[in-house]
């Protein structure tokens, strides 16, 4: 399988205090990452390596492509009083292309249209980003995350607040942005989830403990052993 980005003993984390350590391992292109682990592991200091926004203190990160990355946190840096909509906040994935002063052109106005189509939220968009239930901003910074065209697809608990019909609606859309040539990687808790995804990187007190298919990773024992739950009988 050809991979998107390689990394080669890489350790990363913030002032003073170190997050990742050593870690070797390949995001797969075209498919799904799951990254998981317990809480504190460093799954979302992975996603923001990925992402470029945390440097790396040792090691090396490389990537196959010089396309951009979209970086799909929980929540939007937006104060809920801001009168941002939910059209407004999707557009906003166009303005790494647009630059600062060109005016969003029908192909840009097409993809917003688009993306909020695919998760659902055409009839919220005119809605204040701040009226919205947690699982409807949700899907409105997914919609962003999707109108930026980027080549790597990065979300942080993308199903947080999220109903079952949500998540599910979430997981066909992943996967029709890997059918058109999208690298998503996205951390998660919810090993259902992963165990549906393509590749699975899984994370223990800020190191590498397994990778692969989710069959092979995230074993009965493993899961056990990982998340510190007690044994099955027989």
């Amino acid at each position: 399988m050809p991979w998107h980005i390689g990394l080669d003993e890489m350790s990363a984390g913030y002032a003073n205090r170190v997050v990742l350590r050593q870690l070797t391992a390949h995001i797969p292109a075209f498919t799904t990452t799951a990254v998981v682990g317990p809480n504190g592991s460093g799954k979302s200091t992975l996603l923001g390596v990925l992402a470029g926004v945390i440097p790396v203190t040792a090691g090396t990160v490389e990537r196959r492509t010089g396309g951009r990355a979209a970086f799909v946190m929980q929540r939007s840096r937006a104060a809920d009083a801001l009168p941002l909509t939910v059209r407004d906040t999707v557009a906003m994935g166009r303005w790494g292309r647009l630059g600062l002063w060109r005016r969003s052109s029908r192909r840009d106005r097409e993809v917003v249209e688009r993306s909020m189509e695919w998760l659902g939220i055409t009839s919220l968009a005119h809605r204040q980003l701040g009226e919205l239930s947690g699982g409807q901003r949700q899907r409105a910074l997914v919609a962003q995350g999707l109108a930026q065209e980027a080549d790597l697809l990065l979300l942080d608990e993308p199903a947080t607040g999220l109903d079952a019909a949500a998540e599910r609606l979430i997981a066909d859309v992943l996967a029709d942005a890997t059918a058109e040539g999208v690298t998503v990687v996205q951390a998660t808790h919810d090993l259902t989830a992963a165990r549906a995804a393509g590749h699975v990187l899984l994370l223990q007190d800020g190191r590498l403990r397994g990778q692969g298919t989710p069959a092979g990773t995230l074993t009965d024992r493993v899961v056990e052993e990982v998340w510190r739950l007690p044994r099955r009988a027989g």
